[in-house]
């Protein structure tokens, strides 16, 4: 059994794969303090509740807050004897390279982001994950990531919103039934809403300009299918695609090792 790992700036997730399907996927805020008897007590007490009884015998970690990665090194050793595969780490194989410039750090995200969707939807695409930030990242023909963009995410602006803004209150992310908004929640929800989706046009249209050709979009993140209903934004959603691409890695590493 293998445990996959993705640790974002916000959320932690923690999924049980058995070769050929997910057999249990559970959430956790992400706070670099919780410790490894802390970790454990958690994940083994919602795989009781789930009546999932099983061995974990591998472990790969993705995470994008580096000081979290000691304690899950730490739960990996003290509970399940096991080593873990961390991505970005140089022990950490990846079915192929980056090409970027020389010495850029790149999201442990990002790439296992590019490995899930070139296993599942080939080359000469770009990857949209609605997280903390909202990322594009684009696949070459040959799987590799080649680059991308950064923008602040959906939940990131409306909090910079709220605070700059005293008058402006907390909102929810949704869908309005129209553009011009007649309340002050509406305005804001328009706001994000419809600027999402223009960023999001805006930016694949610059990107498939660019390289020249034409590129399947894909979605993913927990925002996507939210997003997937206001315009023909992607060619596909994945509420999957990280922890796949951590399937994906994990095998390459066994394969190649």
């Amino acid at each position: 059994m293998l445990l996959c790992i993705d640790c974002g700036n916000t959320n932690t997730v923690f999924s049980i794969w058995d070769g050929q399907q997910f057999l249990g996927t559970w959430r956790t805020s992400t706070e670099w303090q919780r410790t490894a008897d802390q970790y454990y007590v958690w994940l083994s007490t919602l795989m009781r509740i789930s009546n999932l009884d099983v061995a974990i015998d591998d472990v790969i970690i993705s995470s994008t807050v580096p000081r979290v990665v000691f304690n899950l090194r730490v739960l990996c050793d003290r509970y399940w004897n096991t080593r873990p595969l961390v991505v970005g780490k140089p022990d950490c194989l990846l079915p192929v390279a980056p090409r970027v410039d020389a010495g850029t750090q790149i999201g442990p995200d990002r790439l296992v982001n590019t490995a899930g969707a070139y296993e599942r939807h080939g080359g000469n695409l770009v990857v949209v994950d609605f997280g903390t930030a909202t990322t594009f990242d684009v696949v070459d023909d040959d799987g590799a990531y080649v680059g991308g963009v950064i923008a602040p995410g959906v939940n990131l602006s409306l909090e910079a919103l709220h605070q700059a803004a005293a008058a402006l209150p907390h909102v929810d992310v949704t869908k309005p039934q129209q553009v011009i908004g007649t309340n002050t929640v509406a305005c804001m929800q328009s706001g994000i809403f419809w600027g999402y989706v223009g960023l999001v046009r805006g930016i694949c249209e610059r990107i498939r300009i660019e390289r020249g050709r034409d590129m399947p979009i894909i979605g993913t993140g927990g925002l996507a299918p939210l997003f997937a209903t206001g315009d023909v934004l992607f060619d596909k959603v994945e509420d999957d695609l990280t922890m796949h691409g951590l399937t994906i890695i994990h095998r390459y590493n066994k394969d190649n090792t």
